[in-house]
């Protein structure tokens, strides 16, 4: 399926934006809950451990450095970000860029909660679903809210998107 390059640059300007929102979304947790989010610097040193064939750790969080690792995450997480939203517009259709609806876009959402629970968590020493943490439910519920937050953020983006280029 070809996809005209104006639809793939409001993909990626919606990728952005809802991984912006569940950034926001994890400064409201820890401001005002306390709640730590992801160190996405931890993301990055899982990524820079893989040129040396290393994939799985016992423990990201001591796992040696690597430099450049913060950018790397944080570059990483809102590349996933931006794939996620084009995958969401090759499924659905490059049309919903034009009038995006909530379905669709939480459902993308929830699914890519699979990735941290079957590739990450178990690649960073939590096991698969978080199952060696200390709270592995609340692990879940945090990673499903989050997850639901950017599928919201995917819609929300979308929607600002579709309403900045009518204008």
């Amino acid at each position: 399926m070809m996809i005209e390059p104006i639809y793939i640059a409001k993909a990626i300007a919606v990728g952005a934006g809802a991984t912006l929102v569940m950034d926001l979304w994890a400064v409201f947790l820890k401001r005002v809950f306390s709640i730590p989010s992801l160190n996405y610097c931890l993301v990055g040193r899982w990524m820079g451990h893989m040129p040396d064939g290393v994939f799985r750790h016992t423990n990201i969080a001591t796992a040696q450095q690597k430099r450049g690792e913060c950018t790397v995450g944080w570059v990483a997480h809102y590349g996933i970000g931006i794939v996620y939203a084009l995958a969401l517009v090759l499924i659905v259709s490059p049309l919903w860029l034009h009038q995006p609806t909530v379905l669709p876009a939480l459902l993308i959402g929830l699914v890519t909660v699979t990735i941290p629970f079957f590739l990450m968590q178990p690649a960073f020493g939590m096991g698969i679903a978080a199952s060696k943490t200390p709270n592995p439910l609340q692990a879940r519920l945090r990673s499903l809210m989050t997850h639901a937050v950017f599928g919201l953020g995917l819609y929300v983006s979308a929607l600002a998107l579709s309403v900045f280029f009518q204008a």
